[in-house]
């Protein structure tokens, strides 16, 4: 059976002539970036993985630079006056003493023995990198160059980001780390001071160790309240002027407040098995003399002795 003849045919679509200003300016990137490339690679077409990769090396190199020059500074200022030192440095190699300081940090840091194997990982960060990360422990540096992370990020993480993103990062992390440690320095303070007292009281008779506690906790009480509840009795009159002023109901809000506070008091209670005592809202004698009273005799020496005769 012979085939059916195809008669279709597929038409291709004119080419649409560009804008005359949109060529001229595709032209002249063309044009540009040929020039480029004839001044800066090499002989070789542009692809960008290679680019990268060896933008990646001759960054590395900068940093191993920068570090084999902080030894030779090392040396330098080992070796010659302060004077002389400090000319050299300005004069001879035209740098600022900062910058000659941070590049002599960075050499004894990064040659340490715990780093001497991991200095070409690192020198992948370039220079600007390497000094933010100088202040961190070389454990972790040395970490960080196996796979792990510093501030939870990794080496591939560190060399994406910008030196101003890397230093925001580690700075963030220290406060964060500083802020635990002081937490930390503060609860030991006071299990300390809670040592001390427990062994103080042990020292003291039975009934003076009983009031040193119950003073103590009676101050605590006492702050507590007078603190407490004045700030929030001057904040309920400030809601309360807002309310007046603006006709905005704030009472819910404050009963909401009372019941959080009531509920930690009942918490309380119940923790330790407490009762409810009564809350006595007057005076007994208010309301006159009791049956005690009525049947109280007087002693016969505080008899007056008017009476007596």
């Amino acid at each position: 059976m012979a085939r059916p003849k195809n008669t279709s045919t597929t038409q291709l679509a004119e080419d649409v002539p560009l804008a005359g200003d949109l060529q001229l300016n595709l032209n002249a990137m063309t044009e540009h970036r040929l020039q480029i490339m004839a001044q800066f690679g090499d002989g070789l077409p542009y692809e960008r993985e290679r680019i990268v990769h060896e933008a990646r090396f001759y960054m590395a190199q900068s940093a191993e630079a920068m570090l084999e020059a902080g030894k030779r500074l090392i040396i330098l200022k080992e070796n010659e006056p302060h004077g002389d030192f400090s000319l050299i440095i300005t004069e001879q190699l035209g740098m600022a003493e900062r910058t000659a300081r941070l590049m002599m940090q960075a050499a004894v840091k990064y040659h340490s023995p715990q780093l001497e194997s991991k200095r070409q990982a690192l020198a992948v960060l370039g220079k600007t990198k390497l000094f933010e990360l100088m202040t961190e422990d070389d454990e972790e540096l040395a970490e960080l160059a196996d796979g792990g992370t510093i501030a939870g990020m990794t080496l591939d993480d560190i060399d994406r980001m910008t030196s101003r993103e890397l230093k925001a990062a580690l700075r963030e992390t220290r406060e964060d780390l500083d802020a635990k440690r002081r937490t930390v320095a503060e609860k030991d303070e006071k299990i300390n001071e809670l040592k001390e007292t427990r062994e103080k009281l042990k020292r003291l008779p039975v009934d003076v160790a009983i009031n040193e506690l119950r003073g103590q906790l009676s101050d605590l009480a006492e702050e507590m309240v007078r603190k407490t509840m004045g700030s929030i009795t001057d904040g309920f009159a400030r809601l309360d002027e807002d309310t007046l002023a603006r006709g905005v109901p704030h009472t819910g809000f404050m009963a909401g407040l009372l019941l959080d506070i009531e509920r930690e008091i009942q918490c309380l209670r119940s923790r330790f098995d407490l009762p409810e005592l009564p809350v006595q809202t007057e005076p007994e004698w208010i309301n006159g003399p009791t049956e005690d009273d009525k049947n109280f005799q007087r002693p016969d020496f505080l008899t007056d002795s008017s009476e007596e005769r």
